[in-house]
C-alpha cells in the first residue's frame, strides 16, 4: 500500500510517506524509492487554469473602492470570460469610503487572467491572478487609476482608456 501511495503523490507526499515507510517496511523501502522517483502527480504540482466563470473571485486593480469581486455572469459566452471581456460581479470586500460598496452589483473588464492566451507572434501571456477594472454599464471607468500590468490585447477590445491609465503595459 505504501508503494501505491508513493507512486501517485508528489515529492511532498513522498517525504511525508518516507518516514512511515522506513518504520513499517524497512527492506522494501529501497525499491519503492526508485519507482516513486520517476513518477510525478501533475494534479498536485500544477493548478488547472480555466476561464473566468460564475463564482470566480477576482482582484480589483483600480481605485474605485472595491477590493474583491465575485463573478456572477460572463458577458462573453457559455464557457466564460478571458482577457478584455466584460463580466457582471458582486463586490465582496470594499474599502470604507470608496465609490463602490460591499454587495453592489458592478460591471468589470478582465485585465489579468491566469489562463494562458496565445498571441499572433507565437508567445503566450499568463498572469498569476485574475483581476478586473470596474466600469459602468456603458464601459466607462469608475476609478481614476489602474494598478499593475495590463496586456496590450485590450486595444483590440476597444478598452483604450484602461491602457491610458495603466502603470505598465505588457
Amino acid at each position: 500500500m505504501a508503494a501505491f501511495l508513493r507512486s501517485k503523490c508528489s515529492s511532498v507526499g513522498r517525504t511525508l510517506m518516507g518516514s512511515i515507510g522506513n518504520n513499517l517496511y524497512g527492506g522494501v523501502n529501497s525499491s519503492v524509492e526508485t519507482v516513486a522517483g520517476s513518477s510525478r502527480c501533475d494534479a498536485i504540482s500544477q493548478q488547472i487554469r480555466t476561464f473566468i466563470q460564475m463564482r470566480t473571485n477576482l482582484k480589483v486593480v483600480d481605485n474605485s473602492g472595491a477590493k474583491r469581486v465575485m463573478c456572477i455572469q460572463s458577458l462573453r459566452g457559455k464557457k466564460g470570460a478571458r482577457l478584455g471581456d466584460m463580466i457582471i460581479g458582486s463586490v465582496k470586500e470594499a474599502q470604507p469610503r470608496g465609490k463602490v460598496k460591499k454587495g453592489d452589483v458592478v460591471y468589470g473588464v478582465v485585465v489579468r487572467a491566469a489562463m494562458k492566451k496565445g498571441r499572433s507572434d507565437g508567445s503566450e501571456v499568463q498572469f498569476d491572478d485574475n483581476a478586473i477594472v470596474i466600469v459602468n454599464n456603458k464601459g466607462e471607468l469608475i476609478g481614476t487609476r489602474v494598478f499593475g500590468p495590463v496586456p496590450h490585447e485590450l486595444r483590440k477590445k476597444k478598452h483604450l482608456k484602461i491602457l491610458a491609465l495603466a502603470e505598465h503595459i505588457v
